[in-house]
């Protein structure tokens, strides 16, 4: 298991399940059809998605700030949550900010952060506001998250981009009841690190001792499925054979595994406790690789070993969890790559000790994954002993994009002989040709050493040792050497594929988001309850991030009585943003920005949730769908006047025509239209259903067919993008046939728009990298969009089967390229928007109750690629000095003169988004015209005239140079 002494130095595994990812995330490069209808399916099995694992805390130390008599550091780690930490608060208290700081005793690559509050009943000293902080020498810290814990105890976990640390510091700034109190509590502190990606299992075969009789049910196949409410039991009908049971897997032909991830059945029954792992290269000859026992609860298990490369691995279960039988069951099993542990490297050195019958000093040693052993150079020949410098030099047979290197010197107790000092690191593709990637020196301890670089291609890593960092001799020695390697399947520089920004952590569960107007905030939401929905007493958890500041303040709305869970969502013309429906089905609530509050709307006439709603060219509101909340089916469309506050039916847009064929029914089949305002009030409507539709909105309202989107079928939580509204181009990609337990697609169109009531030209673009469902798209200032999160198997509330790397579409191309990989899954109720500054607010998912593992209280901020020069370093952005007219209230049609502090290429506009359920109606973006007013950068910028294009509200204006660099955005309100 991670943490156990014997794998202490598999920080490669953490690392690399930010870095690389199974080719298995890139499923669905095209759909198989079935024979009828338009069901389709996957060539290829899902891979699950497996959460990081806490650490062994054996040894760790922790310190504090301050502490009360009794209330001592020492108790976060002391595995129960009858004790806590506590601050002194007598007989003088001690005041905030409060930290605690854990020494780990070694360097990890980790994660993630696991937090459980006090566990007495009791809400005092509950943190609020917080940072997490990590460092390798307790000197230099680097913040990985921070934001607000929620005032309960649930345990609260965050999880960030891999990074390597010795220690991790809790910093508590403020508690959580509000009320001003100075001392904080904790019951436990875990910290995480994540395991190696998952292997395929497309050529499985897979075999047990006993299956359960009944027909096409729980047979061993069905844990390989990717669906956990089906699994594999042994017979439980009549005669129940008893322990041992075995569960036998056939990759097809060998594979690198370092470990086994194991998930029980959906009831208890059969829940494996003490078990054995064995490997074998011909299915007969069988070799012990571990053993161990499975506590009986629910959670998914994993064990993880040095990688074996093998075709055979069998699971043998040798008792049942509970004691209530002689089962065995599982839902899912899966295996983990270990081809990133370096077991078909080979090595070669200047010199190895190989002469001591009681030290074996081979250079292989240090690639074996075994901290125990370790390469060391020829010492026993006193009168030879070779002089620095030594090498090191690893053959990795075939090019990896390589960026970057760990070192565990020898972990002897108390022999730090031969630790390395002064080194050189350097690539090369051909073995002779050499470059420089890092140099520097070492400390002289036992901890792990981890360099990185910017990506750089290679098949051989070499590592010069320049001296010995204590100066005890000519030697030098590793227990484990490690090149950190990126995908196999693509190797971009850093630079195209964007950064991840560090982990803001919320006091919810952010499912609906909107930018705020004037502030650029950003206001998100739950639901009645900060992870869970369903209960409709009419208040809403909201928190505003302020990303100037990085602060996260939360708010109860109840004055309104609106559980706005599942909601439609407008940015209104004036800046005012509308949100109908949802749990209290026939509400809306109107937020106010200049005052940070809400007040009522006026009611719905029909009562809905799941619906979707977009802001016309006159200002109004239309909305139309939501069978999820009221009565099912019939919910036609509605109008909103926002001066007049009132809702108003349009009999002439009724839901039949935009519905898909889920197999749920109406329930779901009307849910989440894609919806875009155009010319003379009217609405084109691009899905999801294949089937597209305008509406007008005038009067009773009309309804026009506009044909079926290319070869695309029903494509429910998939994405649309209006990219370029003066062009009228919208970009799909990806969905499902049905909202649940469906496999998803790939496929991607552009739907070019003419005028209103006419069919729009749609162009079948090639698949997306990956099939995906519940994602979001962003449309980037400079027309591109980002494709981020979302699950190959459309399943509510399951992190399975995550697409953790996102995609950029580039319009002029019409290509997909493959971005940085998330550490956190983004998947059904998730979203993302475009902040201000050009990078991508994407966050949520889950709110399906405590102890669900799909909850996530957290966002990251995607950089994108045009924030970067070639060379990894931050770009210069050119800035809008100024603007004339002033920000506020642009005519349409008019020209503003813009001066910039360095020449411009481009000029875009993109309205300020809101976003719930993959859905975001608020987000558009126009190109816009210019020409140069003279010299010093002075440029005159035309507005669009037609509100058709430019919907009125709050706009981001940028403007990019010539490499695509954006600006920071001016904010402009226009018509």
């Amino acid at each position: 298991m991670l943490g156990n002494s014997s794998h202490v130095v598999l920080f490669l595994i953490a690392y690399l399940i930010g870095a690389a990812v199974s080719l298995t995330h890139r499923l669905a490069s095209r759909d198989v059809r079935t024979g009828t209808g338009n069901e389709y399916f996957l060539s290829t099995l899902p891979v699950a998605f497996i959460a990081p694992t806490q650490l062994d805390r054996a040894g760790w130390t922790v310190t504090a700030d301050s502490f009360q008599p009794g209330c001592e550091p020492r108790n976060v780690l002391d595995r129960t949550g009858a004790t806590w930490w506590e601050t002194q608060f007598s007989p003088t208290v001690d005041p905030l900010p409060h930290n605690i700081v854990i020494d780990m005793k070694n360097s990890y690559v980790i994660n993630g952060f696991r937090m459980l509050p006090r566990q007495d009943g009791s809400p005092s000293g509950n943190i609020g506001q917080h940072t997490i902080d990590v460092s390798l020498d307790s000197n230099t810290w680097t913040r990985v998250a921070s934001g607000t814990y929620a005032n309960d105890q649930a345990r609260k976990t965050t999880y960030f981009q891999n990074v390597p640390a010795r220690y991790v510091r809790l910093t508590a700034q403020s508690t959580a009841e509000g009320r001003g109190y100075q001392s904080v509590t904790v019951g436990e502190i875990n910290v995480l690190s994540g395991p190696d990606p998952t292997l395929p299992r497309d050529n499985w075969k897979v075999t047990a001792d006993s299956e359960n009789p009944l027909p096409n049910q729980h047979r061993a196949v069905e844990a390989t499925d990717g669906a956990p409410t089906t699994y594999w039991s042994t017979q439980f009908d009549g005669s129940s054979p008893g322990f041992p049971h075995t569960f036998t897997i056939d990759q097809g032909s060998a594979k690198a595994v370092s470990g086994l991830s194991y998930l029980g059945p959906p009831t208890s029954k059969g829940r494996i406790g003490q078990y054995t792992i064995h490997k074998s290269t011909d299915g007969s000859t069988w070799t012990l690789v571990t053993s161990g026992t499975w506590a009986d609860d629910a959670e998914p298990k994993s064990t993880e070993f040095g990688a074996v490369t093998v075709q055979y691995i069998r699971l043998t279960a040798l008792s049942e969890a509970g004691n209530r039988g002689p089962w065995a069951a599982a839902a899912e099993i899966n295996l983990f790559d270990g081809s990133r542990q370096a077991a078909d490297f080979s090595v070669s050195v200047d010199s190895q000790e190989t002469t001591v019958p009681t030290e074996d000093g081979r250079a292989n040693n240090a690639l074996d994954g075994d901290p125990t052993t370790f390469w060391t150079t020829q010492w026993a020949n006193t009168n030879n002993v070779p002089r620095y410098p030594h090498f090191f030099r690893i053959d990795m047979k075939v090019p990896y994009s390589v960026k970057g290197l760990s070192y565990l010197p020898r972990q002897t107790p108390g022999n730090r002989q031969g630790n390395i000092g002064q080194h050189l690191i350097e690539v090369s593709l051909d073995g002779a040709s050499w470059t420089p990637v890092a140099r520097g020196t070492w400390q002289d301890d036992q901890l792990m050493k981890v360099v990185n670089w910017e990506g750089v291609l290679g098949r051989y890593l070499r590592l010069t040792a320049l001296t010995e960092a204590g100066n005890r001799g000519p030697w030098a020695a590793a227990a484990e050497i490690k090149p950190l390697i990126q995908s196999t399947y693509s190797a971009p520089a850093p630079e195209s594929q964007g950064r991840w920004g560090e982990t803001i952590d919320f006091p919810l569960v952010p499912v609906a988001v909107a930018l705020v107007p004037a502030t650029s905030e950003v206001l998100v939401w739950s639901a009645w309850n900060a992870d869970n929905y369903g209960d409709g007493n009419g208040r809403t958890v909201t928190a505003i991030y302020n990303p100037s500041t990085g602060t996260v303040t939360q708010s109860v709305v109840t004055n309104t009585q609106h559980d706005m869970f599942c909601p439609g969502i407008s940015m209104s013309k004036t800046g005012l943003i509308v949100v109908s429906g949802g749990t209290n089905a026939e509400k809306t609530s109107i937020y106010r920005p200049d005052t940070y509050s809400w007040s009522s709307g006026a009611q719905l006439v029909m009562p809905r949730g799941y619906h979707s709603q977009v802001t016309l060219s006159n200002g109004g509101i239309f909305t139309i769908g939501g069978s999820w909340s009221g009565v099912q089916g019939g919910k036609n469309a509605e109008y909103y006047d926002p001066i007049a506050n009132t809702w108003s039916l349009r009999p002439g847009c009724p839901v039949a025509p935009i519905l898909t064929n889920d197999r749920q029914g109406v329930y779901r089949q009307d849910n989440h239209a894609w919806l875009f305002a155009r010319q003379n009030r009217s609405v084109f409507h691009a899905g999801p259903s294949r089937n597209m539709n305008w509406f007008t909105t005038d009067d009773q309202g009309t309804t026009t067919p506009a044909g079926p989107r290319g070869n695309d079928v029903d494509a429910m939580n998939g994405i649309a993008v209006m990219y370029d509204a003066v062009a009228g181009k919208i970009l799909t990609v990806g969905g499902a046939l049905h909202y649940d337990s469906t496999y998803t697609s790939a496929k991607a169109h552009i739907i070019t728009l003419g005028a209103p009531n006419t069919r729009p030209t749609v162009t079948t673009l090639p698949a997306a990298h990956s099939a995906r469902a519940s994602h979001n798209g962003v449309v980037l200032p400079d027309g591109r969009v980002l494709i981020v999160g979302g699950v190959n198997y459309a399943r509510i509330f399951s992190d399975d089967t995550s697409i953790l790397y996102p995609e950029l579409f580039d319009p002029t191309t019409n290509t997909f390229t493959v971005m940085a990989p998330m550490s956190i899954p983004r998947n059904y109720h998730s979203a993302a928007i475009l902040l201000a500054d050009g990078t991508v607010f994407t966050g949520g998912g889950g709110l399906c109750g405590v102890g669900c593992t799909a909850n996530h209280y957290d966002v990251q901020i995607f950089r994108p690629p045009y924030l970067f020069n070639g060379d990894g370093t931050v770009a210069t952005r050119p800035k809008i000095t100024n603007l004339s007219p002033a920000a506020k209230n642009v005519p349409l049609g008019s020209t503003v003169t813009v001066t910039t502090d360095t020449p411009v290429a481009k000029f875009a506009m993109v309205r300020f988004g809101s976003a719930t359920h993959s859905v975001n109606t608020d987000q558009l973006r126009v190109p816009l015209a210019f020409t140069a007013a003279g010299g010093g950068n002075v440029y005159r910028v035309g507005v669009p005239a037609d509100p058709g294009v430019v919907v009125p509200g709050w706009w981001m204006l940028f403007a990019l140079d010539a490499r695509g660099v954006p600006s920071l955005a001016t904010t402009v309100q226009v018509g």
